[in-house]
């Protein structure tokens, strides 16, 4: 059986900055039709990171590779076929909108139209207003519509909807790249790096939590909820010996415990369900209570 080729192969990528290590050993592979995030607190490494893959930084060591191709050697193959949408963007300031975007798409072998059409509608940008004039929000949304149009193998986001406002970021989310991908799901991918976790929770597939540049988690989505769990417990009175080793994190407030469990659901309920309770429930976490844990399961490590 044939192995399909990953998107993207990161394998001991290590970058540094002087004695800065800003990447250090990570190992990341994304295969076609994912949808995938690249999770870390500010300054884990991200961009950092995403530039190796884009060739705008070169690694201290470790090889980056995307559609298996060495970035450094095959640039415009690679870059033929994804585009990258900064945290920053800018534009030439004396082109207009429309101009912006026939010039993207001179570079570009094909050009959806229609999907360019209805977004300037979506996000109500003025085709004759000069980029210069533009707010933060609007490039961040010209820059988008530059991406996804060319409908690409591969969409690389860092912070893509840092510059909007809540609607338009939750539209844009669930709409157009959600759109994009459901487009030509077994290839189109996305890998995205956000900050703004919960707001991607539909979308994504399979995630890498990174901090100081090493991996902490890497997880499909669905297993990272089934491992991680949150158990309250209200007693009617404080058992004695309540033997809770194993758990990840325990608050407790007065009669009330909240219970953080890392693959061990079962043996904490049981031990809780031998107390008699008064009330017992157990939550699957979201992808942001997630990052927060393996936050906590990296402090516990050490």
């Amino acid at each position: 059986m044939k192995t399909e080729t990953p998107v993207i192969e990161i394998k001991n990528l290590s970058r540094r900055y002087g004695q800065l290590e800003a990447v250090n050993g990570l190992n990341i592979t994304v295969q076609p039709g994912r949808c995938y995030g690249f999770f870390g607190r500010n300054g884990a490494g991200k961009t950092t990171t995403i530039k190796c893959l884009l060739n705008l930084l070169q690694p201290t060591s470790g090889t980056a590779r995307v559609f298996g191709l060495d970035p450094r050697r095959d640039e415009v193959a690679v870059k033929s076929r994804l585009a990258y949408v900064p945290d920053s963007v800018a534009f030439y300031p004396w082109m207009t909108v429309d101009d912006t975007l026939r010039f993207i798409a001179s570079f570009r072998p094909r050009w959806n139209r229609a999907m360019e059409a209805d977004l300037i509608e979506r996000f109500q940008l003025d085709r004759r207003q000069k980029a210069g004039h533009l707010s933060r929000g609007q490039k961040t949304q010209l820059a988008l519509i530059g991406a996804v149009c060319h409908e690409p193998d591969l969409l690389v986001l860092d912070e893509p909807t840092s510059g909007l406002d809540p609607i338009v970021r939750r539209e844009f989310i669930q709409t157009v790249i959600g759109a994009y991908h459901a487009a030509d799901p077994e290839h189109r991918t996305v890998f995205v790096s956000t900050h703004l976790i919960g707001e991607f929770e539909g979308l994504i597939d399979e995630f890498t939590i990174i901090d100081h540049g090493r991996e902490l988690l890497t997880l499909p989505a669905d297993q990272a909820r089934e491992r991680f769990q949150k158990i309250r417990v209200t007693f009617s009175q404080q058992p004695a010996n309540l033997d809770l080793t194993g758990a990840l994190h325990v608050r407790q407030s007065g009669r009330d415990m909240e219970i953080l469990a890392d693959g061990n659901r079962d043996r904490l309920l049981e031990k809780l369900r031998a107390c008699h309770p008064d009330e017992l429930r157990c939550d699957s976490l979201n992808l942001e209570e997630i990052f927060v844990a393996a936050g906590t399961l990296a402090a516990v490590k050490q």
